[in-house]
């Protein structure tokens, strides 16, 4: 299993580069980013601007490749960083980038100040993850059953339809629209939301929902049994939440995900959920870290994932999947910025 990397944690494996080395290394990866294609020496010279000899920096780029952090993908071509390489770039030589003004404000307002419920907040984590890091967006809470009821609301609609809101904990909310088989009023709504506060509030989620599926001493009144029969009808399975995914067009712009069948095989595991449902919760709470190469499945080979697994109450993650040449300052802030207000809403 690929083991997650973070800023400045270095590893015993961690080569200690030359000045020279971490030039050539730095500028090397800054290239290969903007281009997705291989580096030659003459590109570093020209392009890069490195003020070394051809030589040196052959010299330079033949040290790194023995070290494991470069190779050639043919032959006769130049130079990509290998999957270990980008680790020892994520450990030892990129800063978090400082995000802008606008985009802490946009996560703020999306975040922080929505009475929507987990699911739409999940949504809303995954599209700005995308949104700013132009990579696909990762979003997951794991099942909400052993969340206790603190509070609960039943609002009319309309004569036919209500609207069931469950507070769980603290902060998380589910959200139920009702289909009533019988119009009920709103003062009738109003007693059926009384029963319900009395007879479940404290009780975990899972035992909320067995209750309304099949206790009838619950529902001893007819508008009770009402509600009871739509919220059965709407809530057939467990509540958990699935992995939230935004912006599929931002990873199928890059090079590496130009073959149809290579793109294809990616968004199947993305779809499917696993194992990047596991990965994104298995590393250190409320701090954002990168699985560089993820090696879990052939699919995700080339790819790497920074996540953010959330502390608190609620269990989950958010993150961002990409190329390996992904920008892993930008993709640290905005992971650890999001993850952390999203945490804090769901504390």
């Amino acid at each position: 299993m690929s083991e997650p990397s973070l800023p400045g944690r270095l590893s015993r494996e961690d080569p200690d580069l030359t000045e020279r080395q971490r030039g050539v290394f730095s500028a090397l990866i800054e290239l290969h980013g903007r281009t997705a294609r291989p580096v030659s020496s003459e590109s570093l010279a020209h392009e890069a601007g490195i003020p070394l000899s051809p030589a040196s920096i052959r010299g330079a780029l033949a040290e790194l490749e023995e070290m494991g952090l470069l190779e050639r993908p043919h032959a006769s071509s130049g130079r990509v960083p290998t999957a270990k390489g980008w680790e020892h770039y994520v450990r030892v030589l990129i800063t978090p980038a400082r995000l802008p003004a606008a985009w802490v404000e946009e996560m703020d307002r999306v975040l922080l100040h929505s009475t929507r419920d987990i699911e739409h907040l999940l949504n809303d984590a995954s599209r700005l993850l995308s949104t700013f890091t132009r990579q696909l967006g990762l979003a997951l809470a794991a099942s909400l059953d052993e969340e206790p009821l603190s509070a609960l609301e039943l609002a009319a609609l309309d004569r036919r339809r209500a609207l069931l809101v469950l507070h769980l904990g603290a902060r998380a909310m589910r959200t139920l629209v009702l289909e009533l088989d019988t119009p009920l009023e709103a003062a009738e709504l109003e007693e059926v939301a009384a029963v319900l506060r009395e007879q479940l509030v404290g009780l975990p989620l899972a035992a909320v929902r067995q209750r309304l599926a099949g206790d009838w001493e619950l529902a001893r009144g007819s508008a009770v049994r009402v509600v009871a029969r739509s919220a059965r009808g709407g809530w057939a399975q467990p509540v958990s939440t699935p992995l939230y995914r935004a912006g599929v067009m931002h990873i199928a712009r890059h090079p590496e995900f130009a073959d149809a069948d290579r793109l294809g095989s990616l968004l199947q595991v993305v779809e499917s959920g696993s194992p990047l449902d596991r990965l994104m919760v298995a590393c250190l709470e409320g701090q954002a870290m990168a699985r560089v190469g993820v090696d879990e499945d052939h699919a995700l080979s080339g790819c790497s994932l920074v996540s953010y697994a959330l502390p608190g109450a609620v269990s989950g993650a958010v993150g961002v999947l990409g190329p390996l040449r992904m920008d892993y300052a930008r993709a640290f802030s905005v992971v650890d910025a999001i993850g952390a207000r999203l945490a804090e809403r769901l504390a």
